[in-house]
């Protein structure tokens, strides 16, 4: 399947320049850093304080402790709750950096103690990735037998946001059209083919090449209008002069998708490696397109100057050494 539109991030920076070691310097300590956190997830003062265990006085002194430290408000107060400021979402994206990494360093020294091993969280845009990252876990789990691995499948957008705030290690991704490219470090793997994808009885299956022409008024199943592989197909079909698909269900569900294509003449539009694994079960065709149907590229993408632990470096090299074809990981 392919993913949805992009999305603008935000990299907001403090405006007295302040770097984080001063701020520690100054005062703030870790349960601080849990605090923003919390606040951040929760957006109610009283609930961020349940979910440190402390009273509600107690959570509100340290916020105004922090914002002392820091020397600005970092929330906005509403109605509703509080909602970080961009001098908030700066220092919360830094606070879930240093937890998360203190968090990791804890799993691989039970890790280590327990036998080889330690923790990885990765992402994974499901078209082009996630048949290279099974491969490459399978790898890592005859090396590191104890390694506990966490992955997660979502758009490009979703992952890079997850990234930057240190709940992944690193995505097989691509970095949103609209983002500033400057926080990620990125390894460009390649295009990713796609093939359309019908049930074995269906119409076109039959042919030996199909046309753009010949997909002119056809049912399709596939994700809705502003998606890559949505936007790719479309620009193909208008280069042969074919209006753009009228009837479409629109859905981001492989489920979905799979039962669509298999009880009706609906097209599908997805990854070749997934259009593989469809041709396993025996029921489905890849329609053999007259021209060539691809996505822009993908890669692999770390946040930069952030080092990797030994466990999730051991998963990169391996997922890197499957996309690009090297022997051995």
């Amino acid at each position: 399947m392919g993913e949805s539109a992009s999305t603008t991030a935000r990299t907001p920076t403090f405006r007295s320049g302040a770097p984080l070691e001063r701020l520690l310097r100054a005062g703030l300590k870790l349960r601080h850093l849990q605090l923003l956190v919390a606040l951040d997830d929760e957006r109610k003062l009283q609930q961020a304080a349940a979910a440190l265990n402390i009273s509600q006085p107690a959570a509100s002194k340290m916020l105004g402790d922090i914002e002392t430290i820091v020397g600005m408000p970092l929330f906005v107060r509403l109605a509703r709750g509080i909602e970080p400021n961009i001098y908030g979402e700066a220092l919360i994206r830094r606070a879930r950096a240093m937890l998360a990494e203190l968090n990791q360093a804890g799993e691989e020294i039970a890790a280590l103690r327990a036998g080889e091993g330690g923790s990885v969280a990765v992402g994974a845009v499901m078209a082009p990735a996630v048949e290279a990252l099974v491969e490459a876990i399978e790898s890592v789990r005859a090396r590191l037998p104890r390694v506990e691995i966490s992955a997660q499948v979502e758009t490009s957008d979703v992952l890079s946001e997850a990234l930057l705030a240190s709940r992944l290690d690193f995505v097989i991704a691509r970095i949103p059209v609209m983002a500033d490219p400057g926080p990620f470090d990125y390894r460009e793997i390649g295009p990713e083919d796609v093939a359309l994808v019908v049930r074995a009885s269906h119409p076109l299956a039959a042919l030996k090449a199909v046309t753009p022409k010949d997909l002119d008024h056809r049912d399709w199943v596939m994700q809705p209008r502003g998606s890559l592989l949505r936007r790719a197909l479309e620009a193909m079909l208008r280069r042969h002069g074919v209006a753009p698909p009228q009837r479409v269900v629109n859905t981001g569900s492989f489920l979905m998708t799979l039962v669509m294509t298999a009880r009706t003449d609906a097209i599908a539009p997805m990854a070749i490696p997934v259009a593989d694994l469809m041709m396993e079960a025996g029921n489905f065709r890849r329609l053999p397109l007259t021209e060539r149907l691809e996505v822009e590229p993908f890669g692999l993408i770390r946040a930069r100057g952030r080092q990797l632990s030994p466990a999730a470096e051991v998963l990169y090299r391996a997922v890197e050494a499957r996309l690009l074809g090297i022997v051995g990981s």
